[in-house]
């Protein structure tokens, strides 16, 4: 799992934002399939060498999302129906922060909007989005 997760604790993003975000692109990418086993927060806070409270919580609010389920006694997985459409409603200010976030990064760095909307485009071509 922790090839599909880089965390840079030197990063301005606070780890757990790091490890949910990596979890969610790991999905939406199909690098992480539909019904696939997580490792368990133990195993994946040794993995990352992140505290097991942080994994946790990360697990916590991607289950109540939607995202992941767990099943007592089993482990944790990525959840058969994922949020969409009609779910997916209302969730234009998460998309927002996260475009802004995005952009702002990119300010830091020297890159312009255009700039960045030419590689996000070239980018989703590429997933097939």
């Amino acid at each position: 799992m922790a090839d599909l997760l880089a965390l840079d604790h030197r990063h301005p993003t606070p780890i757990h934002a790091q490890i949910e975000n990596g979890i969610r692109a790991a999905i939406a990418t199909g690098r992480l399939a539909v019904g696939a086993q997580l490792p368990t927060v133990r195993q994946l806070a040794v993995e990352l060498a992140v505290n097991a409270n942080t994994v946790a919580r990360v697990y916590a609010e991607l289950e109540r999302a939607g995202v992941l389920e767990t099943r007592r006694g089993v482990g944790t997985f990525v959840a058969a129906s994922q949020p969409q459409g009609g779910q997916r409603r209302g969730r234009d200010p998460e998309l927002r922060a996260i475009v802004q976030r995005c952009l702002d990064e990119a300010a830091a760095r020297g890159f312009t909007g255009e700039e960045v909307a030419r590689q996000m485009k070239v980018m989703a071509t590429k997933q097939g989005g």
